[in-house]
């Protein structure tokens, strides 16, 4: 049987078209391709300090949405723009990371939202989206997700998705100020995906 993707199922995908950037659409956000023209948008809501606690902060925007292109120049990552479809506006960003077509993974990664957006669907909405192109359009068979260890709050969020803890990489990633940071990973499996999709249409119904 084929893959969602139309490869046959032991054949790598086209590493150049398998995660090509595209827009996505929802209810409450689209996620759109990542590019200079978000950047007035993103500038204002990335002047909060709190959102790169765990995150290395971009010394611009320009610069992040630049870094994003090269990046995807070089297959190392996809990013998108989260457009509130009601405002219109581009109130965060998210990626496609580690891309790996023979290995049919990837990551969802680089994840933030202004801070007025916190506790709100739109977090659940952009992962739905992300989910549902990784395993029902990509034909991914694993998808990942990783997170500082210090960082609670964002464990508590993905753990929420129905994501399996999968462990701590300790001191595995250094960051801009010298911190070494313990890395933990969490996983969606493809036969795990049905449940944790019902799930996340669940959350979201009860919030509509």
């Amino acid at each position: 049987m084929n893959r969602p993707d139309g490869a046959a199922p032991n054949a790598a995908p086209d590493p150049v078209t398998w995660v090509a950037p595209r827009a996505i659409e929802g209810d409450q956000v689209r996620l759109e391709p990542l590019g200079r023209r978000h950047a007035a948008g993103l500038a204002v809501v990335g002047v909060d300090p709190e959102i790169w606690t765990f995150m290395p902060c971009p010394p611009d925007i320009v610069a992040f949405i630049d870094r994003a292109a090269l990046e995807q120049e070089e297959g190392q990552r996809v990013a998108f723009a989260i457009i509130d479809r009601h405002s219109g506006t581009a109130i965060g960003s998210t990626s496609f990371l580690d891309v790996q077509p023979l290995h049919r993974r990837v990551e969802i990664g680089w994840t933030w939202i202004g801070r007025a957006y916190w506790r709100t669907a739109i977090n659940t909405e952009t992962k739905l989206l992300l989910l549902t192109h990784a395993f029902d359009r990509m034909g991914a068979e694993r998808v990942a997700l990783k997170t500082d260890g210090r960082n609670v709050r964002s464990q508590a969020a993905i753990a929420r998705l129905g994501a399996q803890r999968e462990g701590v990489l300790r001191r595995h990633m250094r960051l801009p100020d010298g911190f070494i940071r313990d890395t933990v990973y969490y996983s969606i499996l493809r036969e795990e995906w049905p449940l944790v999709r019902e799930g996340l249409r669940q959350r979201l119904g009860a919030s509509g």
